[in-house]
């Protein structure tokens, strides 16, 4: 059934109302224009996944013949310069309804017109074109790149309608395409090989996400805002580079002929608010998610670790800043900035899905509240681990509320030490059991309590002891709740990549640690496309080096 005029304004009023998407990408970034085939790529995963989510569309087909491309600019990537009878997006929609079908040859699309007219008037053409013209077509008149924009677009297509429950001409690989050489099949991927596939790959990678970032300087401006977010990412390359150093020495490993200056590229960072990176991030890590979400392995993902990382310690003076600059939180008389992050933990990419900053006078409940809120707009989650500092009734209260089963160890109080010590005469390793933890108003939060034995407790009293709280079933909790710990080693890696600063200013603070978190979040998607590509399958331990990552990086804004 063709979609109506009602279907379409309700999917194209849908992609509107998305927050963090801009259709057609061409219009809302620089990076793209109207004869980038990358920006092309974009906004049919956009479109599809949108059209394929509404009732009345359950036709490829009919998507493929819908799509808008009159914005498109394909004259840059037509060979032919005198004039055909067949209209560039008019072949471009042939061939991607061929890829979709997977026919090898021409002749079965050509079959499959004359036995669908139909189609025929609805993309303009008043003959079905010849296998010859289309063989012409496809070989000599489509540039390489546009052919694998083809390829690239149908497989968007097929996956966005097999995610929606939409039938589909044949399964879609969920891996990135690429030519697999024999030495490849027989032994396991070199060095050189490794390298030369994520090189690839963190360049459209980058492609895709970097442009969700927007300084909104307005038109005219000299320096082009990618030079922002190079420098940016420059700073992020080696430990410890502020700004000003940073810029001086871009300026000579660049290969750009205008970069900014420090004190300007600090002056811009300085104009967004936090809500304004905040929801840039949101934007770059949707994109970001497109990309692996395209992987079958991408589906393990489910469950979150929730956290909270310091700054190093402040030792100027915060007078005025006494909000933003808070206690650490060990006790102690140290004064830092605060971050809040979710990412995916366990058998998933490790990805930090959302950032925000902590303030006085902020509960752990409101922190909680607001990164699930952002984390479930993202993807699908079933289970939240969190450290003891959220060992709080309130805050899993708001967790079982949304239907999520967490796992949170508890503070020893005085009814825990006596359990775990009666436990140590006992000579137990494992102890379940159920407690009511009072609301407030009468009100009460069930969870069940699991005392576990350390392995490598040092202690031969109570405090041997670890107490943990869930609301889901408890075997394999501790097992469960051990993939929290990735986290921390992943904020040492977004720390490396963070640049330098002495500014107090909040949003530049908070700014440097959300673009080290997307670049952190960068190198373990590549990895993951990576190790799909080359292996067809996922270890949690990197193919891709953090070290490759920024070497790759640096080939991408034109250092080194």
């Amino acid at each position: 059934m063709p979609p109506t005029r009602d279907s379409r304004r309700a999917v194209y009023r849908r992609v509107a109302q998305r927050p963090h998407i801009d259709w057609p990408v061409y219009d809302s970034t620089p990076v793209y224009d109207r004869r980038s085939l990358a920006g092309l790529e974009s906004d049919v995963r956009t479109v599809s996944e949108m059209w394929f989510s509404h009732d009345a569309h359950d036709s490829v087909t009919q998507f493929v013949c819908s799509l808008p491309l009159a914005y498109v600019r394909f004259d840059a990537h037509d060979r032919y310069a005198d004039s055909t009878s067949h209209q560039m997006d008019v072949l471009f929609r042939l061939f991607v309804l061929r890829e979709c079908h997977g026919w090898d040859h021409e002749t079965a699309l050509v079959e499959f017109l004359d036995q669908h007219l139909h189609l025929c008037e609805q993309l303009g053409m008043e003959t079905v074109p010849d296998q010859s013209t289309l063989w012409r077509s496809w070989r000599k008149r489509f540039t390489a790149d546009l052919r694998e924009t083809v390829e690239t677009a149908a497989r968007t297509i097929l996956i966005k309608a097999q995610n929606a429950g939409v039938a589909v001409p044949r399964d879609p690989e969920r891996k990135l395409r690429h030519q697999t050489t024999e030495s490849e099949n027989e032994s396991a991927p070199d060095d050189k090989t490794i390298l030369k596939h994520a090189e690839r790959i963190t360049n459209h990678v980058t492609r895709v996400v970097f442009p969700a970032f927007s300084l909104d300087r307005g038109d005219g401006c000299e320096i082009h805002e990618n030079a922002y977010w190079d420098l940016q990412t420059h700073l992020g390359l080696r430990e410890n580079l502020a700004a000003n150093e940073g810029a001086r020495s871009f300026i000579h490993e660049s290969t750009r002929d205008r970069t900014p200056l420090g004190h300007a590229h600090r002056d811009h960072i300085r104009n967004l608010s936090v809500k304004q990176v905040r929801e840039m991030y949101r934007q770059a890590v949707r994109r970001l998610l497109d990309e692996v979400a395209e992987t079958g392995e991408f589906f393990r993902a489910g469950i979150v670790a929730i956290d909270i990382t310091e700054a190093d310690p402040f030792t100027g003076d915060r007078t005025g800043h006494e909000d933003e600059i808070i206690g650490t939180k060990e006790s102690s008389d140290e004064y830092a900035y605060q971050w809040a992050t979710i990412q995916f933990v366990g058998n998933a990419v490790p990805i930090v899905l959302d950032a925000r900053p902590v303030q006085k006078g902020e509960t752990r409940k409101e922190i909680v509240e607001d990164l699930l809120e952002s984390a479930e707009d993202l993807v699908h989650v079933d289970e939240v681990l969190m450290d003891r500092e959220f060992d709080s009734q309130h805050v899993l209260e708001a967790v079982d509320n949304r239907g999520l089963t967490y796992v949170v160890p508890k503070r020893m109080q005085t009814s825990e030490r006596a359990q775990a010590k009666r436990l140590c005469r006992w000579d137990r390793e494992h102890y379940v059991t159920d407690r009511k933890l009072h609301l407030g108003s009468n009100e009460w939060h069930e969870t069940t309590l699991i005392y576990q034995r350390k392995d490598d407790s040092d202690h031969t009293d109570h405090r041997q002891y670890a107490v943990f709280m869930t609301n889901g079933y408890p075997a394999g909790v501790i097992s469960q709740y051990n993939a929290r710990w990735e986290i921390e080693s992943g904020y040492k890696s977004i720390k490396r990549f963070m640049a330098a600063t002495t500014s107090k200013d909040f949003g530049l603070r908070f700014f440097y640690f959300a673009f080290a978190c997307l670049l952190y979040s960068i190198w373990r998607a590549v990895d993951l496309l990576v190790q799909v590509e080359l292996t067809g399958g996922y270890e949690k331990s990197p193919m891709v080096t953090a070290d490759n990552t920024l070497t790759l990086l640096k080939k991408e804004t034109g250092i080194g």
